[in-house]
């Protein structure tokens, strides 16, 4: 698979069409799910780790809120990893 087609977090805009596809891995299983839409907005927004942490000590994620299609109603949000996959959709 080439990554020609990917497109940087960064890179998006609302109004974007896009497709993600993301790995989840539970124990020795690993699924693909893919989800296809319209970006609304983007969001680093902090995570609270299950860790105990220093309280100055910050971590965020990137977050993609998608209209999703052919439901033009439904929305969902999507927590990105280091294994999503973001492409321009057709």
């Amino acid at each position: 698979m080439a990554d020609v087609a990917t497109v940087a977090f960064e890179e998006l805009r609302p109004g974007d069409h896009i497709r993600i596809t993301q790995r989840i891995k539970v124990g020795l299983k690993v699924w693909t799910n893919q989800v296809t839409g319209c970006v609304q907005r983007t969001e680093r927004r902090r995570c609270g780790l299950h860790v105990k942490r220093n309280h100055d000590d910050y971590a965020f994620q990137d977050v993609i809120v998608l209209q999703k299609e052919p439901n033009a109603g439904e929305t969902t949000t999507v927590a990105l990893d280091e294994f999503s996959r973001i492409e321009r959709a057709i």
